[in-house]
């Protein structure tokens, strides 16, 4: 398999901290998160959004969405909960991760700390932040009383929500006032096999 990877996206992140869980070999190409030139020659058969991580498979076929990819891969590992129910649930979590999570804590990390020029986005900052803390106030009242997201296991839902949660200060965010927040991150970097973003 070959990972269409940045190393600073927290999308990428997600698809190599579980394939790192599975313990499965892969080859990574690094595509740069800023200079978005030659993306077309490069991921236009592959996903039409130009966007970063797409997965090609051994078989020929690509595919792109970091939480599409992770549920595939995780289908039939312990990472995708069997009942039906919980799949429901774990992607109930998956898509408010993409909805109300990532679009503000991602956006707000890479204003403030990968472009590393908040001036330029300062009247847009504050109205990321209030939803970036709506978004973490969530998840807080949910794990404040479970382990993990969905069915007290570890799952893909986790690996979703952890992969710019455990980055939030790098968006301008503290996460002291949320307790079950950095209990949880805890327990997910206690994990077998976990790897940090920078690996």
């Amino acid at each position: 398999m070959l990972l269409y990877n940045s190393q600073l996206s927290g999308n990428c992140y997600k698809v190599r901290l579980l394939l790192a869980h599975l313990g499965v070999d892969y080859e990574r190409r690094e595509m740069d998160v800023i200079d978005r030139s030659g993306r077309e020659e490069v991921l236009g058969e592959r996903n039409p959004a130009l966007r970063v991580p797409v997965l090609d498979l051994d078989d020929g076929r690509s595919l792109a969405e970091s939480n599409a990819i992770i549920w595939y891969l995780g289908e039939g590992t312990e990472y995708v909960p069997q009942d039906p129910f919980d799949r429901a649930k774990a992607l109930q979590w998956m898509f408010f991760e993409q909805y109300s999570h990532e679009p503000n804590i991602a956006v707000l990390r890479f204003w403030i700390t990968i472009l590393g020029r908040p001036e330029r986005f300062a009247d847009r900052i504050p109205g990321k932040t209030r939803a970036a803390i709506a978004a973490l106030d969530g998840m807080e009242r949910h794990l404040a009383a479970r382990a993990f997201v969905v069915a007290e296991r570890y799952s893909v839902a986790d690996i979703a929500l952890y992969a710019y949660t455990h980055v939030a200060d790098e968006a301008g965010l503290d996460l002291a006032g949320y307790p079950a927040i950095r209990a949880w991150l805890t327990r997910v970097a206690d994990q077998p096999r976990h790897v940090a973003i920078e690996e």
